[in-house]
């Protein structure tokens, strides 16, 4: 039998069998719910029920929870009650789980004839579910399979320990009886949101329009009505999880927007109802007119030659401050930047991913490589300067009884190199255009620190001790070449 035909057959069987079920979960059993959701997949659900309880020790079932509930982290809270034990049922209704709790049972086969529509009746008992489903009917063994005929199946009933619905039922003890408020306060998975932002860059006016959405997708099994719904920008540590690491110059803004310890919080406004295998989609950021501007940049490496010439980085760079930004923190996400073309028409350019971002931020998010600008840098020059000097290094001390009895000194020779780069720069562009170069390398540790920048076309910046950048101007359909000179001890 092919898996459409058990599909099928057994999605026929369960809807004859139990005409109600549908109607029956269109009602839910939830009270009044919260949902506050974060970006690593978890979210916390609190669900309060009005339910009436009877004094001593009762059970209580709390249908409509989340199917993937982590039932270690169940609080449950009722005035007057004392939790005594809880079960956790997920062990779901479905066409499969009623055909598996079937075995060793009879059913009833019905198959019918398309030409006559005459109905053939047969009993049947289910002997595996294991690929297939095989049966005895009579004196026969067979499996169904797909034979052109519709056939369904008929249950006398539903197995006990079948739940149409994701079921909690707790074991109270109570003092007292009466209906009160209880309420039931769990994480689970499958419940998540991310945030995408969509940035439309005008290079003539050297600005970005953007727009953030929040996307809300719940996989959990089970939809949660008219929701109080909170987003948490951060990732609270569970197990297994790690920082996630950004591409952000962090800023020191504080955002104008409700902080919970390390985390910032974004409330969807209203109550919501979050489906079960749904994806929702909620704005959040929308600002107009933020500076911004194309960035082009490339790197070389310490005496590294390039064989042919390298298309240099395409990025955007803009802020998240209050003053002239965007003005707010960004939760992590991707940005995907477009552009007008002549007819006004917008063009995906490329897109990034940020971290959380405080506001404040500087981000320069690269979009892909450039198509008319290009670099190549090469070792023009390389020589070996002799030292004059010598070094004294004392390589060791030898004590005897805690006191020093003699100081091995080495004296050797210091050789130096001066090497120069040279960096050709091309571009194809009607107009000049601005390349950030970065020079790395030039940190070797302790015993290498010593190296000067003797000369030098254009004025650099040095970053760090190892990297130096230069801002060079390429003209209109032109080139540039920049030489460097360096003395180093490496």
């Amino acid at each position: 039998m092919t898996k459409r035909l058990f599909a099928a057959t057994l999605f026929a069987a369960t809807a004859f069998a139990l005409p109600a079920l549908a109607q029956e979960q269109e009602e839910s059993a939830q009270g009044d719910v919260s949902v506050t959701i974060y970006q690593n997949n978890q979210a916390l659900v609190q669900d309060i029920r009005n339910l009436n309880i009877g004094r001593g020790r009762t059970r209580i079932e709390f249908p409509d929870v989340s199917a993937q509930i982590r039932p270690a982290t169940l609080s449950f809270n009722a005035d007057g009650t004392a939790i005594v034990e809880q079960n956790f049922d997920f062990d779901l209704l479905t066409p499969q789980k009623l055909m598996e709790k079937a075995i060793g049972q009879t059913v009833t086969l019905v198959r019918t004839n398309p030409a006559t529509g005459t109905e053939l009746r047969e009993q049947a008992e289910i002997l595996s579910t294991a690929g297939g489903v095989v049966v005895r009917i009579g004196d026969r063994i067979e499996v169904l399979r797909d034979d052109g005929l519709p056939v369904r199946v008929i249950f006398d009933g539903v197995p006990t320990n079948l739940r149409a619905r994701p079921t909690l039922s707790v074991t109270l003890e109570s003092n007292r009886s009466g209906t009160r408020p209880a309420s039931i306060r769990y994480l689970t998975p499958g419940l998540g949101w991310s945030s995408d932002y969509v940035a439309m860059y005008d290079e003539g006016r050297g600005t970005v329009d953007m727009q953030g959405w929040v996307t809300l997708t719940n996989n959990t099994g089970t939809t949660f009505q008219n929701a109080d719904t909170l987003l948490v920008a951060g990732n609270p540590s569970v197990r297994g999880s790690g920082p996630r690491p950004d591409m952000v110059r962090p800023g020191t803004e504080t955002a104008e927007r409700e902080r919970l310890g390390d985390f910032y919080l974004y409330p969807i406004e209203g109550r919501t109802t979050i489906a079960n295998a749904q994806t929702k989609q909620v704005s959040f950021l929308d600002v107009q007119g933020v500076p911004a501007r194309r960035v082009y940049s490339i790197g070389s490496g310490w005496l590294a030659s390039d064989e042919d010439f390298r298309p240099a980085s395409s990025a955007i760079s803009f802020n998240s401050s209050s003053d002239g930004g965007l003005g707010d923190a960004l939760p992590a996400g991707t940005v995907r930047f477009y552009q007008r073309d002549a007819q006004g028409n917008p063009q995906f350019i490329g897109e990034n991913g940020i971290g959380h971002t405080p506001m404040g931020s500087t981000l320069s998010l690269r979009t892909g490589n450039a198509f008319d600008v290009f670099m190549q840098a090469e070792v023009e020059n390389r020589q070996v300067i002799t030292s004059a000097e010598y070094a004294r290094s004392a390589r060791y001390r030898v004590f005897e009884d805690g006191e020093l009895v003699r100081e091995v000194k080495v004296d050797h020779a210091v050789d130096y190199y001066r090497t120069t780069m040279r960096y050709t720069f091309t571009n194809a562009k009607p107009e000049p255009v601005e390349v950030e170069l970065t020079q790395g390398g030039l940190d070797r540790g302790w015993w290498g620190r010593d190296f000067r920048v003797v000369s030098e076309d254009m004025a650099g910046e040095q970053i760090n001790f190892g990297t130096r950048l230069y801002r060079v101007t390429v003209p209109a359909n032109g080139e540039r070449v920049v030489r460097v000179t360096y003395e180093s001890r490496f």
